[in-house]
């Protein structure tokens, strides 16, 4: 199978690595500049994925004839450009591809999932999203991960998922595309809160009850949108959300933790290159509040600390003290 990734950042990197050992792979990126420095840097990703050999058999291009010559190709494309992204590979796109996102979040402000987004911009109905526990840093050391395929085509879901899978990769096939979608963008946002207890060097019963919580907030959501309840229980729901609080490689965690040491949003988008897809996601929380009547206390208080300037001490204070109730999951 030749399979074609758009984007050269941690996670497409990663997977075009895993992809290369079953399939012939064409990385795309976005301009000749980071092309010549992945080349020159022997094969190394150095601002996403420093230490890791890309194989020399993986193609790198810039030019949108070569990538789309592929049967699958996947984007993976930070969700503020993602649309933008898409439009230019539209007219290449035939109805015989199948495309994939791996992308955690959403438009805003449309709240368009990524399936939805690549649904407008092309002709092609064989449409997946790949989500699940899986920090690129591992999954290009080939450490083992699984993680699910969604797609509302069986067969769609099926193909990707024989063709992506390794050893060291296990694609699950899932059929939930909208809950799929939905818990890997609202899991960013508490992983900003995650970062932030871990800045203020809290412990693990703390941690526990951000996940539990978290985990609410996020079903909640999830179901209110259109997604299966079974789904926020799954890989995509609960294991994606356990892995991204708790792991040193998660970008929204480590946002979190420069919020705690006093950082302002501003300084630290500008300190790195990594998007942390928390960030974005964070700025549908009050329209969500709104349009579907939920509490989201948690991912409201990280949009307040993000865009309110609330204290992140004082954000994480309010929320113990919040009105006694029963446990609603």
């Amino acid at each position: 199978m030749k399979v074609g990734i758009i984007g050269a950042g941690g996670w497409g990197t990663a997977l075009a690595i895993q992809a290369s050992l079953n399939n012939d792979v064409t990385l795309w990126v976005f301009s000749e500049e980071e092309s010549e420095t992945i080349i020159k840097n022997e094969r190394e990703n150095v601002l996403y994925l420093p230490n890791v050999k890309i194989p020399e058999k993986i193609k790198i291009t810039t030019e949108i004839k070569d990538v789309c010559s592929s049967e699958i190709l996947i984007f993976a494309i930070p969700s503020k450009y993602f649309r933008s992204i898409v439009q230019k590979f539209s007219n290449y796109i035939e109805k015989r591809h199948i495309i994939v996102s791996v992308t955690k979040g959403l438009e805003y402000p449309s709240e368009k999932r990524m399936s939805q987004i690549l649904h407008e911009e092309t002709r092609c109905r064989n449409i997946a999203v790949i989500s699940g526990p899986s920090h690129a840093e591992e999954v290009a050391r080939n450490t083992p991960t699984t993680i699910v395929v969604a797609s509302n085509k069986n067969k769609v879901a099926e193909a990707v998922q024989k063709s992506i899978s390794t050893e060291y990769l296990r694609l699950y096939r899932h059929n939930d595309i909208v809950g799929v979608e939905l818990a890997g963008a609202f899991k960013n946002v508490v992983a900003i809160a995650a970062g932030m207890l871990r800045g203020f060097g809290l412990g693990d019963n703390t941690m526990a009850a951000l996940i539990t919580r978290g985990l609410a907030e996020i079903r909640r959501i999830g179901i209110k949108m259109g997604g299966k309840l079974e789904t926020f229980a799954g890989l995509a729901g609960i294991g994606d959300l356990i892995v991204t609080c708790i792991s040193k490689h998660s970008r929204n965690g480590r946002t979190g933790e420069m919020l705690a040491k006093g950082m302002k949003l501003d300084e630290i988008l500008s300190s790195t290159k990594m998007v942390a897809e928390g960030v974005e996601t964070a700025r549908i929380i009050p329209l969500i509040e709104c349009k579907y009547n939920i509490e989201l206390p948690i991912s409201n208080m990280i949009y307040e600390v993000l865009y309110q300037n609330l204290a992140p001490e004082v954000g994480l204070r309010s929320l113990m003290k919040r009105p006694l109730k029963h446990e609603y999951l």
